[in-house]
């Protein structure tokens, strides 16, 4: 059993491509395209065609399988054509200058719900039980994010909080350094990064890890820096360029998996949970008019 709580091949094919597609090799990457840009192809074609069809060797189609989860290019296939049963749900809807507003309002409540899907197609609820497992008994649970996702962070922290967890949240990358130097063994760290890349994260979760903190990260991408230090990975969708960091699409993924989490702890934990929530909404009554 890996980090991902489940063998690779056993979540969304298409998906999972997008997801590690940039810790690939250049070959491996050629593999990815083809398949991408026609998977009906893929489940059709011999490990020769795909390879003269991406211009590599047939050994970098066998890595390429190996490299996602698969035991060789038959399994791969298998999986991509169960993947076509809901090809649809691959399909976005582009935006267009000449769309009027109503139609772009149409477009992108569409997208955002088929991401929710995808969101459902990534999650592991292997996965999810662990990091509920971990937080319930958490001695003390950090929640570290910058930028955008440190948005997602402070979320996170509100959630956490609201059902009791010992829980603190770190945005400033001085101060979240100092916080990971502190962290203990029975303590958890929830480090959020879209890319998996972003330093300052990346590297207090690393010297968490050193000091003894269980590790769970948020992030798009399954072969990223961050998820080499993570005791627990999980993945929400994203097809951000460069130049879109932060895009609200990826903002609802992970918040509705957020959401998801936060529902489970609160039946986990049932009572104490119950009680904090009670404790926390009478705390603000009379805040209201």
């Amino acid at each position: 059993m890996s980090k991902f709580g489940k063998p690779i091949n056993s979540s969304s094919t298409l998906l999972m491509i997008s997801s590690i597609y940039n810790s690939l090799s250049k070959a491996e990457k050629k593999v990815a395209d083809a398949v991408q840009s026609d998977p009906e192809y893929a489940v059709l074609a011999t490990v020769t065609d795909l390879a003269e069809k991406a211009k590599v060797g047939e050994t970098s189609v066998i890595r390429f399988c190996r490299k996602i989860g698969f035991r060789g290019y038959h399994e791969f296939k298998l999986s991509v054509a169960q993947d076509l049963v809901n090809v649809s749900t691959y399909i976005d809807e582009e935006i267009e200058e000449e769309d009027d507003w109503e139609l772009i309002a149409r477009k992108l409540t569409l997208n955002h719900t088929k991401l929710l899907d995808k969101t459902l197609d990534l999650i592991d609820m292997g996965t999810v039980s662990q990091a509920v497992e971990a937080l319930a008994a958490a001695n003390r649970v950090f929640v570290y994010g910058v930028g955008s996702s440190g948005i997602t962070a402070l979320d996170t922290h509100y959630r956490f909080m609201r059902i009791g967890l010992n829980v603190d949240v770190q945005r400033d990358i001085h101060i979240l350094a100092m916080s990971a130097a502190l962290v203990k063994a029975g303590d958890v760290v929830f480090g959020i990064s879209t890319s998996g890349s972003t330093k300052d994260v990346v590297a207090a979760t690393r010297m968490a890890k050193e000091n003894g903190a269980l590790i769970i990260c948020l992030t798009s991408h399954a072969r990223s820096p961050i998820t080499t230090y993570a005791d627990i990975v999980l993945l929400v969708p994203s097809k951000e360029m460069p130049f879109q960091g932060g895009a609200l699409s990826t903002k609802i993924a992970q918040i509705h998996l957020i959401d998801i989490l936060s529902t489970l702890l609160t039946l986990h934990m049932k009572d104490s949970a119950y009680a904090a929530i009670k404790k926390t909404a009478d705390a603000v009554a009379d805040k209201l008019y």
